[in-house]
């Protein structure tokens, strides 16, 4: 049983190093590269454009992220700025609000990548049971116009909705369900599930998109073989489908989990008042306030290189364990 163990773990080292010289010897050459460029070059003027703006627009600004580190005064230099280190960050967590705000941000963060993730896919998978293309068509195409519908216009619609006065508290004192108008967005146990509910309506079509594109891409063979073997609409949606789509579910979930200090900012500040304070103030609107609105410049700097570190970690660690479980090929390198 060894002498057998011991084989089979020889021949895994020796296609491994089979596979890296295989690799290395298909490697490009510099000179295959500039000739490929060359071939190619009409690509890559199109892109150059592209490239020119992400480098001036998203890395060169970059740069000023060294504020953090400064004790950084508007109007001067930075040579000017006493270097502190890293007391931005120790005065950030001393805050006395500081945990309470990291608190509301992890449950509305939390509640937007549990609820908001599963959301898309339940709805793209109901989407393509529907086999009358103009109706299906027509649902997509109102599944997506909230997306592009402004926060003011969504807080418009919400206290007109949510009001005392408002159609919500009309329908339940009709009913008898209530005995005088709530002030739903004035309460704080309301808030969260309020903001999760405007969140979810607004991106479910868009963020469905993606999802809607891998069903298509499943082979209909599949289905047809479901269905000789007597699998039903739930049967082919558990083993045929959500197996075939299981790689963008994957890859889509280690990208937004990057995301979990990312609570929203124009939602809260819209939707949210002084009575709901204490549940709708998350890092981004407490920095605004605190950092902005004060001109703690350096503050507010140091704040969004720890939501990026930690953003950044989480995908790092997601990513490895996922590699882990499921293969290299269901992760993002």
């Amino acid at each position: 049983m060894k002498y057998s163990q011991l084989r089979l773990r020889k021949e895994q080292i020796r296609m491994k190093s089979k596979t890296k010289k295989e690799s290395k010897k298909n490697r490009p050459t510099g000179k295959e590269i500039l000739k490929s460029f060359k071939t190619q070059r009409q690509m890559w003027l199109i892109c150059a454009g592209a490239l020119l703006w992400v480098l001036v627009f998203c890395y060169i600004p970059m740069l000023g992220n060294v504020i953090a580190f400064f004790d950084y005064i508007p109007g001067k230099s930075l040579f000017e700025c006493k270097f502190i280190g890293l007391k931005n960050w120790i005065d950030f967590f001393s805050l006395p609000d500081m945990w309470r705000v990291f608190r509301n941000t992890l449950v509305i963060s939390g509640l937007s990548m549990t609820i908001g993730f599963v959301m898309p896919i339940v709805f793209a998978l109901l989407l393509n049971e529907i086999h009358h293309t103009v109706f299906k068509k027509a649902i997509q195409t109102i599944s997506y116009l909230p997306y592009f519908i402004s926060w003011v216009v969504v807080a418009s619609i919400l206290f007109t909705l949510l009001g005392t006065e408002g159609n919500i508290n009309s329908i339940l004192l009709h009913f008898g369900w209530i005995s005088k108008p709530i002030s739903f967005l004035n309460e704080k146990n309301y808030f969260w599930g309020i903001l999760t509910s405007a969140n979810i309506w607004k991106d479910l079509g868009w963020s469905a998109i993606i999802y809607i594109s891998a069903i298509a891409g499943v082979d209909q063979e599949l289905y047809q073989a479901g269905a000789v073997d007597g699998l039903g609409r739930f049967g082919k949606v558990w083993h045929i489908t959500l197996p075939g789509i299981a790689p963008t579910i994957i890859l889509l979930f280690i990208m937004n989990i990057g995301n979990i200090l990312n609570a929203g900012f124009e939602q809260q500040l819209l939707i949210g008042n002084p009575l709901t304070k204490e549940v709708y103030e998350n890092i981004d609107t407490y920095v605004y306030r605190i950092g902005l609105k004060s001109m703690q410049y350096s503050l507010s700097t140091a704040v969004g290189l720890f939501k990026s570190g930690i953003g950044l970690f989480m995908i790092i660690i997601v990513n490895f364990i996922i590699g882990k479980i499921g293969g290299k090929e269901n992760t993002l390198w």
